[in-house]
């Protein structure tokens, strides 16, 4: 990929990743989509762990290790672990993936149900088929937004779903490298666009919609490269009608950078 620019939407492992294609000899263009933004209720959590005095949950599902911390924290500030911790002992565990399987296991949480690799909603219902859900009331904790896939399929084998959210998906305080990145597709000076999320891809044009460049967007996009990291980011881009020309599998960073070293060499 050498001297290829290629546009970065990620946050978190935004940097990471840049590190990864300056050495394969392209050029990132940071343009982060993303900001977590706390987004937990105390009120909502007070009211929760007191509703299981008369109906204790039979099982917590845990979806990312951030969330979970998060979650902990909450009930630690509120002074009300013991509690929780109590109720997890009771109930069965269930995580998907590593990170909030390595958050559990560090406050000692004991795990029932470990979801298989890439660790996506698929093997995470795949995970559950085994478990009886009628009648259980499963809380769910919630992580940039409503995993709608996960919540319905639970509901439609006769479970009580309770969310608990702890942070919720933005856009970043500063969007000066969102607009630089419409500029930079305005000149066709980007070669590859890459999409680690389906949220980076409707913040995207949430942003250029609010700075009226949808239309400028839209046909940057339609002359470069379009890279996913999976079948949830590239539902996403498809529902907004933008075309993926390669899909990384299984939806991981090593594989969408080996991806961009095929296809971009």
């Amino acid at each position: 990929m050498q001297g290829k620019h290629i546009a970065i939407l990620e946050s978190r492992l935004g940097e990471q990743l840049a590190a990864l294609i300056t050495r394969a000899g392209g050029v990132p263009l940071r343009a982060p989509a993303l900001a977590e933004v706390p987004d937990g209720d105390p009120q909502a959590l007070h009211a929760f762990l007191d509703s299981c005095t008369q109906r204790p949950p039979q099982l917590f599902i845990f979806q990312t290790g951030v969330g979970t911390q998060a979650l902990l924290d909450m009930t630690e500030d509120l002074g009300r672990t013991a509690q929780l911790l109590d109720l997890l002992s009771r109930a069965q565990i269930v995580e998907r993936g590593p990170k909030p399987a390595g958050v559990l296991r560090a406050h000692g949480i004991r795990i029932d149900v470990a979801t298989g690799d890439p660790h996506t909603t698929a093997e995470l219902l795949r995970a559950l088929d085994g478990i009886a859900l009628r009648g259980s009331r499963v809380v769910v904790q919630r992580y940039g937004e409503s995993n709608r896939e996960l919540d319905a399929a639970l509901r439609e084998h006769g479970a009580e779903v309770v969310e608990l959210p702890t942070y919720r998906w933005a856009l970043p305080q500063d969007t000066g490298p969102l607009a630089q990145l419409l500029d930079a597709l305005d000149r066709d000076q980007v070669d590859a666009v890459v999409f680690t999320s389906a949220s980076q891809a409707r913040n995207l044009f949430a942003f250029a919609r609010g700075e009226l460049r949808e239309d400028a967007l839209r046909a940057g996009l339609q002359r470069v490269r379009i890279f996913s990291i999976g079948p949830v980011s590239t539902r996403a881009l498809a529902a907004l009608d933008v075309h993926v020309d390669a899909e990384a599998s299984p939806p991981k960073l090593g594989p969408l950078l080996t991806l961009l070293r095929e296809r971009l060499s």
